[in-house]
């Protein structure tokens, strides 16, 4: 017997029992349903971690400090030191970017500044220097402007609530002393910056009413000392503001200060002019060295798969070497056994769904089980037979199948406009799986029934009333 004619049977029977075919195939569609919209759960609950962990951070990013054994603390201690041989320079990048799976390798120098403008100061968390390359790959969206151009003088860019951290003439945080932001314009505004900080907090007279004012100092025998210089102050400009959807809308660059190194580097050189920079290591009589140590460095794998293997190659080197790897971890476990409870609990409503195929396909047995008879003795192969039965119910798992995954799109819709988020994460593989475990589950609740329908007498079927 042909394919087509097997087909065209099964469907004519099911037909002829609409409603019992529509109650079973109903089964079909809640226990489908509730598999998919329950599996979406846990995807859902998952990508919106991936994407916390990726805001703290990076799913790929390893962030590399200095070794144990350099005689520092490995935070940029500007103190003597002796042992250079795990400080971070221009080598330690070249030797990480040759390695397996690093994508982006860029040194980050840490600076501590101060802005001042019209009445208000900024001395908060400090900046960070980072390649072009490094800034460009983080793709940050910017409310106003645009990363600085390769070239382009020392420009800043600002994290979406750096204006928080300002402070007023008495000291206070203006956003936390009355709600709302000072009225700077980052992008407009004249923004003074003094890098030499050391200077300027020394240059501080409380009863003076600027603290640019350089008065004289008691020197404690009642005369006067000699006045001590202010700092040089310098107008640096604003390449861009980073995006943020209000005040609380916090991002891991939020309250942060960012710049390209190259020019960032050529300041600092300009403004301490031989003198050691702040957070360098110093020789034993007070100098400089004539190398460049950086604060940390910026390292992206080519995939997450790769994070931990690259991590631990830098490890192998000296150097210390952090990443979320670890929380990754825990959260890829944390989600699988979610998704799998989830499934377990739809999983109830497809059992009571293939109980219902397999009631189905034995009535339809019983009912036609004359049928059956006629067409053994007219020489039916009994493979066809069998076919026949188990068609019929792989239709029947294969409609409520579709409807079931028509159904779970609704109501994801439904959860993720409620909620405003994607609370329900539906990819297509879930589809796909949803509607073969539903075909699946029908061929097999159909097993038995058609083994029952071969295996009938073709004499007692004929005589079956």
């Amino acid at each position: 017997m042909k394919i087509s004619d097997l087909l065209h049977m099964s469907m004519s029977s099911l037909f002829k029992r609409k409603l019992r075919t529509i109650l079973t195939v109903l089964g079909v569609v809640i226990g489908i349903a509730s598999i998919v919209i329950m599996v979406s759960l846990g995807l859902g609950l998952n990508q919106q971690q991936m994407n916390m962990i990726e805001q703290y951070g990076g799913l790929k990013t390893i962030t590399v400090t200095e070794g144990s054994s350099s005689g520092g603390n490995g935070s940029g201690d500007s103190s003597s030191s002796t042992d250079l041989s795990k400080k971070l320079t221009d080598d330690t990048v070249n030797l990480i970017k040759s390695m397996d799976h690093a994508a982006i390798v860029s040194p980050v120098l840490d600076f501590d500044m101060i802005i001042r403008t019209g009445a208000y100061t900024y001395q908060g968390y400090g900046a960070n220097g980072y390649t072009l390359e490094a800034l460009e790959d983080m793709k940050w969206k910017f409310s106003e402007g645009e990363l600085p151009k390769e070239g382009d003088p020392l420009k800043f860019i600002y994290g979406n609530l750096i204006l928080q951290e300002f402070n007023d003439a008495s000291g206070d945080a203006v956003y936390y002393s009355t709600g709302e932001v000072p009225d700077i314009d980052l992008m407009k505004d004249p923004l003074f910056v003094i890098f030499d900080t050391e200077a300027y907090m020394s240059t501080q007279n409380p009863q003076d009413e600027s603290p640019f004012d350089a008065g004289t100092v008691d020197d404690g025998s009642g005369g006067t000392a000699e006045p001590k210089t202010p700092p040089k102050k310098y107008i640096i400009p604003t390449a861009g503001v980073l995006y943020g959807d209000g005040p609380e809308d916090y991002k891991d660059y939020s309250y942060g200060v960012y710049c390209d190194i190259e020019p960032l580097i050529a300041q600092l050189k300009k403004v301490y002019r031989g003198k050691a920079i702040p957070g360098q290591p110093t020789k034993k009589n007070g100098q400089p060295y004539k190398e460049l140590y950086y604060s940390s460095i910026y390292v992206k794998a080519d995939d997450v798969e790769n994070v931990k293997d690259l991590q631990t190659q830098i490890q192998n080197l000296g150097y210390e070497a952090s990443s979320n790897t670890e929380w990754i971890e825990q959260t890829k476990k944390t989600s699988e056994q979610q998704q799998a409870m989830l499934g377990g609990i739809g999983a109830v409503a497809l059992l009571v769904a293939a109980i219902g195929i397999a009631n189905t396909m034995m009535m339809s047995i019983y009912e036609r089980t004359k049928e059956i008879g006629i067409m053994k003795v007219l020489g039916c192969d009994l493979g066809d037979i069998r076919s026949l039965f188990l068609i019929e119910a792989a239709l029947i798992g294969m409609i409520g199948g579709v409807v079931g995954d028509l159904l779970s799109l609704s109501v994801s819709c439904i959860i993720n406009s409620v909620t405003g988020e994607k609370t329900s994460l539906i990819p297509v593989w879930l589809y796909l799986i949803g509607l073969g475990f539903a075909v699946f589950v029908g061929v097999a609740a159909g097993f038995f029934p058609s083994k029952r329908a071969m295996e009938l007498s073709p004499l007692s079927a004929i005589k079956n009333e």
